[in-house]
């Protein structure tokens, strides 16, 4: 039955009104914060996601597209939106330290660190520089190429989504009234920004869930509704993401092995299929890109010490606590990004190595590395072995990157063709690339530390999820994802989140 068209506000409907033919083939691409191919497989098992089956039975299904690092949903976009690591598109983490500031830059990693650090600088940082100046202006994003050519493109609750259409953020008196958040924000975005409560094309059309219980819009059902509407009112943009978030927090709960917000996404799914007629007619009208921005390790239950205390670790140097001023005493500034952490060094007093060796004594570390003299010297707790490398050389990945190597490879489990000059990646899925680029990733002198599965980083207040999931390192785990794809037969290069970009303007070019 053909559904009743309601009416959109005429400014957006002009704005995302694709040039091209209407009836040529749109992209919609859903990433499901967290979605895991083992959660998929299971619940197709327990023939409990109906439409996760056809989608994967009429089209493509990839187990293990590498994402990018830190496994941390922003940085994890901004690779995907601009086809960059962050050596390029410069958003490290969830949370960094910025030397050009002074300060440790926090996007929202908990309720606690956000108010140690102070709740105007939160906002400031996640709503304001974020996009507009933490995202590397010159590089491009795939909504600034798309209108480069004329093609239109969406956003909806996307965390990165810098375009070149003007858009207005409007914060509620609430907030803007305590705050430095001005009343209204001037942004650059796609010709569609759907951004929760602060950017609502539906407001006074439709009524979607933007109160407090479902965290202002940033929620499955304000995404579902908003690309149902486009859908049935024939308004859909050439290429459109969408973003449901709320997977994630449940899995960070219960653990990897929980499927009822899999349950609850595949009838979501279901539902936006149906907003074309049937499932038949949407892989007809539009190709359904459907992605997990990372996967979860389960952490250990409280009893089996799963949290590592990196203040308790460094007690013997001057570390900066959460919300203090950097001084000339500040010795180590961390930066928790769940199981993973930036450990920043402000002092000649003490050298990596050193400070390596002080955390190796920690059996539930994992990777430490950091950069010597141009080279990347990576260790692991509890070996004696070490490993270095650089980029550029006469050994070739899987990605056709070429690398320089020292030492031994085992540290980062790389298997060596020394007759073809090639090699092969582990435990930890392109790993040269991928700690190259969170090592070159922002202006400083830092080593990343990362935990092994089962354990998570801690400092002061920063969140932990004992029993339940986490995610943020480097380890298969959490860095391999699922990505399906029905509606093309046109396949990616390279099962990359990096390469995903590139993938889709091939698409939208023909």
């Amino acid at each position: 039955m053909q559904q009743k068209k309601e009416p959109f506000l005429s400014e957006a409907s002009d704005r995302i009104h694709s040039k091209t033919n209407p009836d040529s083939p749109k992209i919609i691409f859903i990433c499901v914060d967290t979605l895991m191919s083992q959660s998929i497989d299971k619940g197709i098992e327990q023939k409990k996601l109906p439409t996760f089956q056809y989608l994967i039975e009429h089209g493509q299904y990839y187990k293990n597209v590498v994402t990018s690092f830190p496994t941390m949903s922003v940085s994890i976009d901004s690779t995907l939106l601009t086809g960059t690591y962050p050596d390029e598109h410069r958003v490290p983490g969830l949370v960094w330290y910025s030397m050009q500031d002074k300060k440790l830059i926090n996007y929202g990693s908990g309720f606690m660190e956000i108010c140690r650090n102070g709740i105007n600088q939160f906002l400031s940082d996640t709503l304001i520089h974020m996009n507009g100046s933490h995202l590397n202006p010159h590089t491009p994003t795939i909504y600034e190429e798309l209108a480069s050519i004329g093609l239109k493109s969406g956003s909806i609750n996307g965390l990165i989504y810098r375009g070149s259409s003007d858009h207005q953020l409007t914060f509620p008196f609430w907030i803007h009234m305590p705050t430095v958040l001005p009343r209204k924000l001037k942004v650059k975005g796609p010709d569609l920004l759907a951004y929760a409560a602060f950017s609502n094309p539906l407001e006074g059309v439709k009524k979607l869930p933007v109160g407090p219980i479902g965290k202002f819009g940033f929620n499955n059902g304000y995404s579902l509704e908003m690309v149902k509407h486009l859908i049935q009112n024939e308004q859909l943009p050439d290429f459109l993401y969408v973003y449901f978030p709320d997977l994630d927090r449940r899995i960070h709960k219960k653990g990897p092995s929980d499927l009822d917000y899999v349950i609850r996404t595949d009838e979501q799914l279901q539902a936006l299929l149906q907003a074309f007629d049937s499932r038949e007619e949407a892989l007809k009208k539009a190709v359904i890109i459907i992605l997990g921005d990372n996967g979860m390790t389960h952490v250990l239950p409280k009893n089996q010490q799963p949290i590592i205390d990196l203040g308790q670790s460094l007690k013997g140097y001057q570390v900066l606590r959460p919300g203090s001023a950097v001084s000339d005493q500040t010795e180590i500034i961390l930066a928790i990004n769940d199981r993973m952490a930036y450990l920043y060094k402000l002092t000649s007093q003490y050298s990596f190595e050193q400070i390596a060796q002080t955390l190796q004594t920690d059996q539930r570390i994992d990777v430490l590395a950091w950069k010597d003299q141009g080279w990347i010297r990576v260790v692991r707790a509890g070996s004696s072995q070490e490993f270095a490398y650089q980029s550029q050389g006469d050994m070739v990945d899987p990605y056709k990157q070429t690398w320089t190597l020292d030492k031994d490879p085992n540290v980062l489990d790389l298997q060596i063709n020394s007759q073809k000059h090639t090699l092969e990646y582990g435990h930890y899925p392109d790993v040269l690339r991928r700690l190259h680029s969170a090592l070159n990733s922002h202006p400083g002198e830092y080593m990343v530390v990362t935990a092994k599965p089962g354990y998570e980083l801690k400092y002061d207040s920063s969140p932990t999820h004992k029993g339940g999931a986490g995610h943020g390192g480097i380890s298969q785990t959490e860095s391999l994802v699922p990505l399906i794809i029905a509606g093309t037969d046109q396949k990616p290069e390279f099962l990359r989140v990096v390469d995903l970009k590139s993938y889709f303007l091939q698409l939208l070019k023909g």
